[in-house]
Parts: C-alpha cells; sequence; structure tokens
C-alpha cells in the first residue's frame, strides 16, 4: 500500500558529524564526477542501481532515543553483473563516517541520494564483495517514510522509496536480498524485526536483539519496532508461528483483534496455497500514519484502526487481511517494476474484497459494479492500472491512488468472468507457487493466464490493464462507465465501492490514501 515519501528533516547531529557528501578522504569517481545512476524505472528513475546483485543485508543498529539519529553499520554483501570500477548504493538522511570493500578503506561521495564508491581496485564481473558502511540512521520526525515516530520509540515504513532514508541499499523491489537485523537499545525496550528471533544478549543496561529473514525480502517490505511493547505468541496452521506485537498497555484491548490471524492465515492458505514465510504477525504501533503496510512477516498497523468503534469489525478484519494477503501478493511475489504495482494491490484488494462479502456481507458484484462505473475516471486521473503515471515530486504516496486499489481487483473480477472461476483459482494458486521468493512482472501474469486457461489472453488483458478507458466487463453488458464520476449527490472524489454517499473520509486501511470509508 502507498506510503508517504517526502525527505525527512536532519536532526543536530549533523552538525557535530561530517555531513553526508563528499569526505576529507574521498577521491574524485570519474573525470565527469560522481552521479545517480538509477535501474531505469520509469516511477522511480532513480531508485535501484546497475552493475551488481545484492544478496544479504547485515544491519546494526544502535537505538538511544526516539529523536536522535542512530549509529548504524550496514554490511553488503553482493555480486557483480558486470565490471564495475565504482558502486552505488542508494542512501540518504544520514551520516556516513567510513566506507570499506572487502575490508579496505574506500573513498566515497554522493550524488543526489547515492552513495558513490570507489574500490581500490576493479571489481571483476561475477565476482563476490562485500560493502560495510558505517553511518548513522536519522529518524527526523517521521514524516517522510523510513522510521516513523511511535508514542514510545520507532517502527518503519519503507514503501515505496524510503528504505535509503534508513540503511544503505539498492533500493529497488527487482533486488531481494536475505536480511539480519542486530538492534541494541535500553533494556527496557523490546525490539522485535522481520522474521524469526534468533538472539538476545544483555550487556549492562542495554541488550541487543538479532533476527533473521529465512526469505529474501524486498528493501521496502523491511520492518524493525522499538519501543514499550508486548509480544504475544500463538500458533497458526501447521504449527507456523504467530507473534503479536502491541503498546503494553493495550494488551487486553486488542486480544479479539488478534485472536483473528490464525484463522486468516488458515482463510488464504485455502484460497492460495501455503503461507510462504516462516512466521507472522501484526505490528500495532501507537502512531499517526494514515495506512497500513504489509512489511514482510510482521504487518505494520495504526493502534486507531483497532481502539474505539469507529469502524465495523468486518471493515477492520478485511484489511488485517488485505494486509495478510500481500505476503503472498507484493512479499513473496514481488514487482518487477513499479508500474506492475497493480499485481500486489489488486489482489490484496480482490482477497479483502471476497473475505468482506463473506463475513460483513458486503456484496463483491456490487462492489466491482460500482468500481467499474469509476473506473475510466480513475484511468483519466492516474493513467491505467499497468501504466501508472509518476507522482507528483515530493508526493510519491501520490502512486497509490484507486486504480491500482478496486481498479485492479475489477481486473481480476473480468479475468474470472472471462474464464471460470476454476481455471481463475489454479491461475492464483500457480502464480504464487511459481513465483516465490522472486520477482514477476504483467507479462509474466498475462503468460501464466493464457497458460492455465489454454488460450491466448494477451488481447483481453492488455485492453483491461493498459487502456485509456475499460473495456466491457464480461457476464454484464449492462454495466457502463459512469458518464459523470462521482457526481451522485453527497458523493466523495475517488469514493471507494460500497461507501455510503456523504461518508467520512477513511484515516485506516489500504482504502486510507482514495476513499470514504466503509459504513
Amino acid at each position: 500500500m502507498g506510503r508517504r515519501r517526502t525527505a525527512l528533516v536532519a536532526v543536530a547531529l549533523a552538525a557535530v558529524l561530517a555531513s553526508v557528501g563528499p569526505s576529507s578522504a574521498a577521491l574524485p569517481v570519474s573525470a565527469t564526477g560522481p552521479r545517480a545512476l538509477g535501474i531505469g524505472d520509469p516511477l522511480y528513475p532513480r531508485l535501484g542501481n546497475p552493475g551488481y546483485d545484492v544478496t544479504a543485508y547485515d544491519i546494526a543498529l544502535d537505538y538511544r532515543r526516539a529523536d536522535r539519529p542512530l549509529n548504524a553499520v550496514t554490511t553488503i554483501d553482493a555480486r557483480a553483473t558486470t565490471g564495475l570500477r565504482t558502486i552505488n548504493l542508494d542512501f540518504t538522511q544520514g551520516t556516513v563516517r567510513s566506507v570499506s570493500v572487502d575490508g579496505a578503506p574506500a573513498a566515497f561521495t554522493t550524488a543526489h541520494e547515492d552513495l558513490v564508491i570507489t574500490p581500490r581496485a576493479k571489481i571483476a564481473r561475477g565476482a563476490g564483495f562485500r560493502v560495510t558502511v558505517r553511518h548513522t540512521s536519522d529518524p527526523g520526525d517521521g514524516a517522510g517514510g523510513g522510521w516513523v515516530r511511535t508514542r514510545d520509540g520507532l517502527a518503519m515504513a519503507n514503501q515505496a522509496d524510503a528504505a535509503h532514508r534508513v540503511f544503505p541499499c539498492n533500493d529497488h523491489p527487482s533486488d531481494k536480498a536475505r536480511f539480519i537485523f542486530r538492534v541494541t537499545a535500553p533494556k527496557n525496550l523490546t525490539v522485535v524485526a522481520g522474521g524469526l528471533r534468533t538472539g538476545r544478549v544483555h550487556e549492562g543496561a542495554r541488550t541487543t536483539w538479532t533476527y533473521r529473514l529465512a526469505h529474501p525480502m524486498a528493501t521496502e517490505l523491511a520492518q524493525v519496532s522499538i519501543g514499550r511493547s508486548a509480544v504475544l505468541h500463538r500458533t497458526g496452521p501447521h504449527g507456523l508461528p504467530v507473534r503479536d506485537v502491541v503498546p503494553v498497555a493495550d494488551r487486553k484491548k486488542l486480544a479479539k483483534w488478534l485472536a483473528r490471524t490464525p484463522g486468516q492465515l488458515a482463510w488464504m492458505e485455502k484460497r492460495v496455497g501455503p503461507y510462504p514465510f516462516e512466521d507472522y504477525g501484526v505490528l500495532i504501533s501507537h502512531a499517526t500514519t494514515g495506512f497500513e503496510l504489509e512489511t514482510q512477516t510482521l504487518s505494520l498497523f495504526e493502534r486507531g484502526l483497532f481502539i474505539g468503534d469507529e469502524f465495523p469489525r468486518w471493515y477492520v478484519e478485511s484489511i488485517m487481511l488485505h494486509e495478510l494477503a500481500h505476503q503472498w501478493f507484493g512479499d513473496s511475489v514481488s514487482p518487477r517494476r513499479w508500474s506492475d504495482l497493480w499485481l500486489n494491490e489488486g489482489h490484496a484488494t480482490w482477497y479483502e474484497a471476497l473475505y468482506a462479502e463473506q463475513y460483513g456481507k458486503a456484496s463483491l458484484e456490487r462492489r466491482m459494479r460500482l468500481a467499474y462505473e469509476q473506473s475510466d475516471a480513475w484511468r483519466a486521473e492516474g493513467g491505467p492500472p499497468a501504466a501508472p503515471r509518476p507522482a507528483a515530486p515530493g508526493k510519491q504516496i501520490g502512486l497509490f491512488r484507486p486504480i491500482v486499489y478496486d481498479g485492479s481487483a475489477l481486473i481480476l473480477y473480468a479475468l474470472r468472468q472471462r474464464i471460470g472461476r476454476a481455471d481463475f483459482e489454479r491461475l492464483e494458486r500457480q502464480w504464487v507457487v511459481r513465483h516465490r521468493d522472486g520477482v514477476a512482472s504483467t507479462a509474466d501474469f498475462i503468460r501464466l493466464a493464457s497458460e492455465v486457461a489454454g488460450r491466448d489472453l494477451t488481447g483481453f488483458l492488455r485492453a483491461w490493464l493498459y487502456g485509456e478507458k475499460t473495456p466491457k466487463m464480461p457476464g454484464h453488458p449492462g454495466w457502463k462507465p459512469d458518464p459523470v464520476p462521482d457526481a451522485r449527490p453527497g458523493a466523495k472524489q475517488g469514493a471507494k465501492p460500497g461507501a455510503k454517499p456523504g461518508a467520512k473520509p477513511a484515516t485506516h486501511g489500504p482504502a486510507a490514501r482514495h476513499t470514504a470509508k466503509h459504513g
């Protein structure tokens, strides 16, 4: 789901340490100077870096207070895909103290939001290498993505382009890697990260916590929580460890919501197959973000979604299910390019809608019909589902528009109408198996859909995915795009299919960026 992506605010430590930029030890990188590279993603042209594949990150963080930069050491193992005289990493919002490559000091400088490193010797194509960066990681005010300030500490929200505001990395979902987090914090705080805990060492007034993810992960999905938290353990299907992280004071209030997770895991497994990771849980933070986030194995939620009676129970549970569905669609199978985002959000919204229909009596067909009526307007506003327009500068959350949520779930509904329920469900299962722990594109989805259906669906799907206008809905000749979208009395611009006219805008869930809340 969409996230804020404006720059964080630097804090006072920058005045004490050498600022990010050419250090006194840095050497010229080339005759023309260093430059930001990127891998050519049209939506985020400066994200990611060519010339290597990262295989592993080992990130050590030293936390003192939420309003102070953390001291950090990020170690990156990678393999060169071409000869490298310089290595670009995405990094900003911190101070670089030193860099080494394979243990030898390396010169470094910056270009835009790239850290440009010059090793002592050229790295040969196919060679493995290790980069170690000693730096700070600055939470700032938590308003621009990356670190999120909670009432008692920090959490992470890196989607889509903010992981490099926390640690140096190849910040694009196409380069997934294994992760280890080692976080040292005051002993009265609890640290939880994605994956399984592999160590906890007390030393005086401080404790070091170590977590390891067993499966590759995109940088945008990293999660570290530091605060006064309770960690609650239970068991999911097939003995799967389930651990939830909540504010200590809210443990009892949140119990009824946390109890839903094992059943939701079983519900998803019945539809798409085995859960793809080593554990799962929800992280409920005492923070105001305006969104929830599918961080791998530990989904991030705002406390306010669960406290009080503002939202119907079925709606809250459907938002929980949305983030869980992302563990298959977006986390295990990640987008090759950000234009493939519809594969993440369309699928998560699809299963959210199926769950809401079963448990909240919220008709899927009615929701899809109302989405169909608004689809032309959504396409005009943000582009077709698989060719979205870039967000405005400094407004990266703008990429997460209605067209990638209900507008993309609508494509899955059309596909099911075209090929039938049995083939559609077989496609869904094969998709998550074939691309598990990897990345996949829209072209990959079209290819597999055609294979499963036994006929070429290229023309049908490309019209839905890339057309400026919404195609005819199979099986529903009476459905028509609304000629004057959202002109109905009381309706809000971009109101979610199924929302009540005049409903107040939601502040939670995948719909929160563009919808009116369910009543």
